[in-house]
């Protein structure tokens, strides 16, 4: 049966050298996968399988309408806006950082509900999300503080999408990498590429202060290495389009409408809210809880050792 084209995710083009990219890429996997075992968080059991709904929800949300799993019960994964509890795994929630000093994050550390992206710059369909859906999260939920949003780094497209990885972190280093993830994921940004003078172009753009360090910075050993940590959790996850996402542990795949994102959201924080309340009940359940017992009225007037016959 031939594949349908993705509505809403970008892969790489179908070109002899995006394939051959493609092929080193899947050559690759078998050596990412096994340092990413060395990594704490991916050794809990089961984090393959849970982490491998990534893909089920990429194939979920652009699969012939004829197929016979689209006749049968949905994925989950697929629809943000189904029950929040469907297709959540702690062993994914636990992949946000909650880092307060993360220049590649939005909001508080503490926020109840976690939003982690999984893209690359040259990638349409995230800037599509960027211009169209993040900014309204962003004023409605990670200003109110009930959001963050944490980036990942994930180039498929090729070496300038990697130099535009490299880059967007030299940017945070100078705390201006959302400036400048505004300004590559311009209108028409990505037809102009990614070249080394352009890039430089979008840091100014993006007010960096420092272009010298910018520079060294982007070509760093370091850049490489933060790059390289995001890319390896995004193939040990499965991901193989992008935008993917995890809210609260739950895999979102494509660049959606806003509404599904604002309605998972809003059911995430709900069940956050429920899970915490349960955990540390306030001062009125506690008093529930307390019964009779903690009301016995005291005895009023003075004690029998404060009481003298008459006359003494």
């Amino acid at each position: 049966m031939p594949k349908s084209k993705p509505a809403a995710t970008s892969k790489p083009a179908a070109t002899s050298k995006a394939a051959a990219t493609s092929k080193a890429q899947a050559q690759a996997k078998p050596k990412v996968a096994a340092k990413a075992k060395s990594k704490p968080v991916l050794i809990v059991a089961g984090v393959a399988l849970a982490a491998a709904l990534l893909g089920v929800a990429s194939y979920a949300t652009t699969k012939p309408p004829s197929s016979p799993a689209a006749e049968g019960a949905a994925d989950p994964s697929g629809d943000p806006s189904a029950d929040p509890s469907a297709g959540v795994y702690a062993q994914l929630a636990a992949l946000a950082r909650r880092d307060a000093s993360d220049r590649l994050a939005l909001g508080r550390a503490d926020a109840p509900v976690v939003l982690i992206e999984y893209a690359d710059f040259k990638c349409g369909y995230c800037g599509k999300f960027a211009r169209d859906t993040e900014p309204e999260l962003v004023r409605k939920y990670v200003d109110a503080g009930t959001l963050r949003i944490e980036w990942r780094n994930f180039p498929i497209f090729g070496e300038e999408s990697e130099a535009a990885a490299r880059a967007s972190w030299a940017a945070g280093q100078q705390g201006r990498f959302w400036e400048f993830h505004k300004a590559a994921y311009a209108e028409g940004a990505k037809e102009k590429g990614f070249g080394k003078e352009r890039l430089a172009a979008l840091a100014n753009e993006a007010g960096v202060p420092d272009p010298a360090r910018f520079t060294r910075d982007a070509d760093s050993a370091a850049a490489r290495r933060a790059v390289g940590r995001d890319q390896e959790q995004g193939y040990s996850l499965g991901a193989t389009s992008t935008p993917s996402f995890l809210l609260n542990g739950r895999p979102i795949a494509g660049a959606q409408p806003t509404e599904a994102f604002t309605e998972a959201i809003e059911a995430a924080a709900k069940e956050a809210k429920a899970a915490k309340a349960a955990k540390d009940p306030g001062p009125a359940e506690t008093a529930k809880t307390a019964g009779p017992a903690a009301t016995t009225a005291k005895p009023t007037g003075p004690s029998p050792a404060q009481t003298q016959a008459p006359g003494r």
